[in-house]
């Protein structure tokens, strides 16, 4: 068993997630903001990896107050668990996720990393090692289910997209498609990583739901079985 995990990303209209100097871009408006906003306040805890924490900083809290006393309500912290896949632990002291707002965070490290930054970043999180020279997703979503993780939402980036795509770990896509060309051939996409070689590996999926939403387009697909 394992989380539901839905992954949810905002890609230009040539499929970029930032620029080539993996500079933040703000792709989509307040619509889509506030669909994401509810997307979190609605998961048991997000996930991104650690190039998103050095290059973007997010906190991953959930925005609306309205929402953080909803899940208060029903008895959750008013933030969902906030999750940093970091092979090395290199993970800032002073990153937002670690200092921003309620509830659990947790960092997934391997074997290899420094025992010193492991310990420091005990000081602000639960800190798993799962695999020896980088995390073993299969085992780190099954110690998600273990402690109560049902529904799992991966915010990217492209490299960590495509370790959970690459593996089948993945149920549902949602991406939001602003209308902007950004360009480069080395700019992120949704799935960076080697890639598929052969046809037959390629995850299937299954048209759920497509909408007009702020100046993109929303498309949400399911993993097809």
């Amino acid at each position: 068993m394992r989380p539901y995990i839905i992954i949810n990303a905002a890609m230009s209209a040539d499929g970029k997630l930032s620029t080539r100097e993996r500079r933040q871009v703000r792709i989509s408006g307040a619509d889509d903001f506030s669909r994401v906003d509810q997307m979190r306040a609605a998961c048991d805890a997000i996930l991104v990896g650690i190039g998103t924490v050095l290059s973007d900083d997010p906190s991953l809290t959930v925005k609306s107050p309205f929402l953080r006393e909803e899940r208060k309500m029903r008895r959750a912290d008013e933030n969902p668990v906030r999750i940093v896949l970091d092979s090395d632990a290199k993970t800032p002291l002073t990153a937002d996720i670690l200092r921003k707002g309620e509830g659990k965070r947790i960092i997934a490290v391997s074997e290899k990393a420094d025992p010193r930054r492991v310990m420091a970043l005990q000081e602000y999180a639960e800190v798993i090692i799962c695999g020896e020279d980088s995390v073993n997703i299969h085992s780190f979503v099954q110690e998600l289910q273990k402690k109560g993780i049902a529904t799992l939402m991966i915010e990217g980036g492209g490299t960590v997209i495509w370790s959970f795509v690459s593996q089948g770990l993945f149920d549902e896509l949602n991406i939001y498609i602003g209308s902007m060309i950004i360009g480069g051939k080395t700019a992120p996409t949704l799935a960076d990583g080697k890639g598929f070689i052969d046809e037959s590996l390629f995850p299937g999926l299954t048209l759920d739901h497509v909408g007009q939403m702020d100046d993109g387009v929303l498309i949400r697909w399911k993993r097809r079985e």
